[in-house]
């Protein structure tokens, strides 16, 4: 004998609990991807007008033949690469570049160390974009024991002339650190363990840096402290929320070049809750380490 709790009657018809579940459950899937959709499209459209921006400072520069190096410096999965494809999306491809450098040939750990870089270097009226720059060597070789101590404290103890020969000579150097937490980054890490689309992002460094969280953040302090300087200065971007910081990045490189014919109607002035220099980071961490004895993030 059925159970009456198992079936309801809906319109004059006997339907089952499990068949009315398994509807909600369909539609409730439908309507988190319809939201899913429209927050994506929204976000996007947020952007369009700072990429328009971009696309007069990407004329500006070609035009009067200046040259921007832009760094996108952070821990994995810190948001660079996304942030990288909304500054680049609309522009004209024929005068930028992206530049993503693999571990070191043999030939190149003989060279001078920044020689890979500077090989990528922008021509005039050019801009280029490095997701992860010579900084690798303060950060990841650091960390991993990549580098020897002598070439590590050799790095730190040369990049800040190597940067105000740079920028002396006329190019515009923009360096931007993307902080996120550790939580959230372990959140992303987990989803890149699960969707088929993201798995090839995760890394074996990827699997350990969360293990050498604090080891990582050390070693973020003692760069800030080091190569933060008024001819090359660090500017650290909170990417927990992603839109937030893709946003922000692109204001911040927009207020680095006076361009002609700038849309004065929009918003550039940056929210300090995501966007901080990189002297004031350092004061945050100073407080943060006399305040519990260590670093948090």
């Amino acid at each position: 004998m059925e159970n009456i709790q198992d079936f309801i009657e809906l319109d004059g018809e006997k339907v089952s609990i499990g068949e009315l579940i398994d509807t909600y459950k369909e539609a409730k899937g439908k309507s988190d991807t319809i939201s899913k959709a429209r927050k994506k499209y929204n976000d996007a459209q947020q952007l369009k007008p700072y990429q328009a921006e971009l696309i007069k400072l990407q004329k500006h520069i070609e035009e009067n033949n200046q040259k921007i190096i832009i760094l996108f410096e952070g821990r994995d999965a810190a948001g660079k690469g996304g942030t990288i494809r909304r500054v680049t999306r609309y522009m004209n491809e024929k005068h930028y570049r992206i530049v993503a450098l693999g571990k070191p040939t043999e030939e190149q750990r003989t060279q001078w160390f920044y020689q890979k870089y500077i090989a990528h270097f922008p021509r005039g009226g050019e801009i280029v974009l490095f997701d992860r720059s010579w900084y690798n060597r303060a950060m990841v070789e650091s960390v991993f024991d990549f580098c020897t101590k002598k070439e590590y404290d050799d790095f730190m103890k040369g990049v800040k002339g190597f940067e105000k020969d740079l920028t002396r000579q006329g190019t515009i150097l923009i360096k931007l650190y993307f902080s996120v937490t550790k939580d959230e980054q372990a959140r992303r890490f987990e989803r890149r363990k699960t969707d088929p689309l993201r798995q090839w992002k995760l890394s074996e460094i990827d699997v350990q840096a969360q293990d050498r969280w604090d080891d990582f953040t050390n070693t973020k302090y003692r760069m800030l402290k080091q190569t933060h300087s008024h001819n090359a200065p660090w500017t650290v971007i909170r990417s927990n929320d992603k839109q937030k910081a893709r946003l922000e990045a692109l204001k911040v490189i927009l207020n680095a070049v006076d361009y002609d014919g700038r849309d004065e109607s929009l918003d550039y002035a940056l929210d300090h809750e995501v966007v901080i220099s990189g002297a004031r980071e350092i004061e945050i961490m100073d407080a943060q380490r006399a305040g519990s004895g260590k670093f948090i993030g």
